[in-house]
């Protein structure tokens, strides 16, 4: 049987250029006509050698995802994919699907998430490529998927009753097979085959450790509570919000001390009985980890992962290399450098570390906003930092705090926080940006607040295995002393503009190590605000989120 190809004319979208991850726009903007087909046509248009090919599909759960799905479906079919894998309810987290696309060796996926973004009808909505590597797609594919949805004519699609989303099984939309999957099982085994199930197990078994697990009604909630519960024997209700909803239960699924206060609050309280906590965001990337009164920043986090790397199975032969994303602190070269393994520093966004595992230049990689990963799969894996924290303090015996000081003391402390100034007008913004950029031939050398800039660029980055160059991802202040102060533009919004400053100080003395983080980088954040005048530029007397 060959099903009938219907060719829908259609002009182009203004703004379909993604972003850090893919596209990201309103609910609404996503809802008009043509608009969710536009950007999934030019996708197709910018693929070749697809035909007869897997393609694999899921999100989640956010709004919209069950009716775009249906949508992206019948668009597969008529670009002669011949097969498609969905997750059950189309729910994948984006590791996950990361994890299926490699096992699998699917030709690329479709994932549909704006990550820690709100959700619901008024909430936001996105959908980003893989490629077969399992890894979000570099910029020449998604510069060529901008440039095809500037002069798309038309789309094409196949006429077809939806499936039924719920059901595990195998069903037809025209000439393409469609295989609903569990959407936990293939990323369960996975982690099992990398951690030390068993001694987990016998630490969430102790009478005297007790974990929560904020799912945030986010994506992870499955595949927590089948792992962690089911799996590993934690108590019932160790995971908490575990119910995916369209909305995230109104919440902000991004799960920083803000927005998971909550579960932060549940740590600092000695009534409580627990010892450890962790959060996940929308999409299942993201991870939050908390222990008894201590929040763990997640440039900590990677630095101790690597550090411990020798008691977790998969890890314990050694690691390749470390990577991390240039505004995450330099916490993680520190230990490189005493294991004598490299550490690259790329700009924001997963995509630039596919191509350093993918040469096995890297085992271990880290971004500061919240996402840490390996070379199990293309992706940051909010999952798999908890089960590798777990993992540590079943051997160590010992709580999350002593072990991040204990590192500390070791290796000095960087200082590290970040400050999100959120929906700034674009306009502004930008003119933040470009007047940073007019004036750093004059910083470098010169003196600020009685702090000495010792170096002031633009960052740039050269990739090691491809030789591709990509510029202008951040403007670093550097001082003498080995401060920074970072300023960068998210790509990761939806309206607006968020102006990210990050700032980060070293302190190699023990007895300054217990210095409230923002007071320690006080001089840091008056800096920033003289050199770029954000006060006077975007009218912020403050930062809507420190993290």
């Amino acid at each position: 049987m060959t099903t009938k190809v219907i060719s829908v004319p259609s002009t182009p979208f203004s703004g379909q250029k993604p972003g850090t991850s893919g596209l990201r726009k309103k609910v609404t903007v996503f809802q008009q006509e043509r608009y969710l087909e536009n950007f999934v046509q030019a996708i197709f248009d910018s693929l070749s050698g697809q035909q007869g090919k897997t393609l694999v599909v899921g999100g989640d759960g956010r709004y919209y995802n069950d009716v775009a799905i249906q949508t992206i479906l019948r668009m597969a079919a008529a670009a002669g994919f011949g097969r498609a894998m969905v997750g059950r309810d189309g729910i994948l987290s984006t590791p996950a699907a990361s994890a299926v696309i490699r096992k699998w060796q699917a030709f690329g996926g479709l994932i549909l998430s704006a990550s820690h973004n709100p959700g619901g009808p008024d909430g936001d909505f996105g959908i980003k490529y893989n490629l077969g590597n399992g890894g979000p797609a570099n910029e020449t594919f998604t510069d060529a998927v901008y440039q095809r949805t500037q002069e798309i004519s038309a789309y094409r699609i196949i006429e077809a009753a939806d499936i039924d989303l719920g059901q595990l099984g195998e069903f037809q939309v025209g000439d393409m097979a469609v295989s609903i999957i569990d959407p936990v099982a293939d990323h369960a085994e996975l982690l099992e085959s990398l951690f030390d199930f068993d001694r987990i197990a016998a630490l969430l078994a102790r009478p005297d450790f007790r974990m929560r697990f904020d799912a945030m009604h986010a994506v992870n909630g499955p595949y927590a509570k089948a792992i962690l519960e089911d799996r590993l024997g934690a108590p019932a209700g160790t995971v908490v919000n575990g119910t995916p909803l369209p909305d995230f239960g109104g919440g902000h699924p991004d799960p920083n001390p803000v927005y998971a206060a909550e579960l932060v609050a549940a740590l600092a309280d000695s009534r409580s009985g627990l010892s450890f906590g962790a959060a996940s965001d929308g999409d299942g990337d993201r991870n939050m980890i908390v222990g008894r009164g201590f929040v763990v920043s997640p440039s900590d986090s990677l630095a101790v992962i690597a550090a411990n790397h020798a008691l977790v199975p998969a890890y314990a032969a050694g690691l390749a290399g470390v990577a991390r994303s240039m505004p995450t602190s330099c916490a993680v070269d520190r230990v490189a450098k005493a294991l004598g393994i490299p550490c690259y520093e790329t700009p924001t966004g997963w995509k630039y570390f596919g191509s350093l595992l993918d040469a096995g230049k890297a085992t271990i990689c880290g971004e500061e906003s919240a996402g840490t990963g390996s070379s199990h799969v293309r992706e940051k894996d909010g999952l798999w930092a908890v089960l590798y924290w777990l993992n540590i303090l079943a051997v160590r015996d010992m709580p999350a705090d002593v072990i991040v000081r204990e590192h500390w003391q070791r290796f000095g402390r960087n200082v590290y926080s970040r400050h999100d100034y959120e929906g700034i007008e674009t306009a502004a913004a930008d003119r933040l940006m470009d007047g940073l950029r007019a004036r750093l031939p004059q910083l470098a050398g010169s003196l600020c607040n009685e702090l000495r800039i010792e170096a002031a660029d633009d960052f740039a980055y050269t990739d090691p295995v491809d030789g591709s160059r990509s510029e202008r991802q951040g403007i670093r202040i550097m001082l003498d002393d080995g401060s920074r102060v970072v300023f960068r533009l998210s790509g990761t919004g939806t309206e607006g503009a968020t102006l990210r400053v990050y700032l980060e100080r070293f302190v190699a003395d023990p007895s300054l190590h217990e210095v409230p983080t923002q007071e320690a980088l006080a001089p840091l954040v008056q800096l920033a605000e003289t050199v770029a005048q954000i006060a006077v530029i975007t009218g912020r007397k403050g930062p809507d989120v420190i993290s």
